[in-house]
């Protein structure tokens, strides 16, 4: 793994860390790498329960490498940090380099939370977006950024802006760059709550998950994930679909057993 990403798994929670802290954890070509590689690795991971997403030091990741701008600023030719974040979409993905670096976390197949303190902006946000749950910290700021500089959000973050906030507000995100504070963030719906300690409850919300059948787990993901290009009867036979493999399952019996028992299930890891 790179440097750039610190990995510890315990008890089916992985506890990923964005490892710049001296440059607020932005993200150069090290950096998208380490992103994609991480998120691909914990995907063929089947022990895996849930993932806690955050950055080391005072911020959660301001965003693209701002040298690159200061060097297209003064006309100088900028270098793979910037400009070669995009990569190539190999055949047959739906992503190119710098989406992977955000879908690969969306479409892990277990629930990952994002734990915010300080900046988020840019491709920072939408990294933060990209995870299915945000804890952010009272000192939060986060921006739709890119229209600073010429740019629109690239990294999956217009979809997911939609989905989360509605196209109004995703709009006068968009077209004005402007901060949101971690109290207005939970009220237009870009975060799920706040906590004094991002980290610590997401860490807490990751066990708790971890503690429930991972095969439940992974379908509501499936499931929720999928709603919204769905017509209702897709979704009610995807329903259907999902709850005919879980009745009656090894681990649909021992949640059922375990509780009537009183004590903790023990559940089989996924295949």
């Amino acid at each position: 793994m790179s440097d750039r990403v610190s990995v510890t798994i315990d008890g089916g929670v992985a506890d990923v860390r964005l490892n710049r802290p001296d440059k607020l954890n932005a993200l150069d070509q090290a950096m998208f790498d380490a992103l994609v590689e991480t998120s691909g690795a914990l995907a063929d991971e089947p022990s895996l329960r849930a993932v806690v997403l955050s950055g080391e030091g005072r911020a959660f990741c301001a965003g693209l490498d701002f040298s690159g701008f200061q060097r297209m600023a003064a006309d100088e030719p900028t270098d793979d940090s910037f400009a070669g974040s995009l990569g190539s979409r190999p055949e047959g993905a739906i992503t190119h380099h710098a989406q992977q670096a955000v879908y690969g976390w969306t479409d892990l197949p277990v629930p990952v939370i994002a734990a915010v303190r300080g900046a988020a902006l840019g491709g920072g946000l939408q990294l933060a977006l990209g995870a299915d749950i945000r804890i952010l910290a009272p000192d939060a700021q986060m921006s739709v950024l890119e229209i600073r500089w010429g740019l629109i959000p690239d990294m999956t973050g217009t979809r997911r802006l939609v989905e989360l906030v509605g196209l109004d507000v995703a709009k006068e995100l968009l077209f004005t760059g402007r901060m949101v504070d971690a109290a207005e963030a939970v009220r237009l719906g870009l975060a799920t709550r706040l906590a004094d300690d991002p980290h610590a409850e997401a860490m807490a919300l990751a066990h708790e998950i971890a503690a429930r059948s991972p095969h439940a787990i992974r379908a509501a993901k499936r499931l929720l994930r999928a709603a919204a290009g769905r017509s209702e009867a897709e979704g009610f036979a995807a329903e259907r679909e999902e709850i005919g493999a879980l009745v009656g399952s090894p681990n649909q019996v021992e949640a059922v057993q375990a509780y009537f028992e009183r004590r903790e299930p023990h559940f089989a890891d996924p295949d």
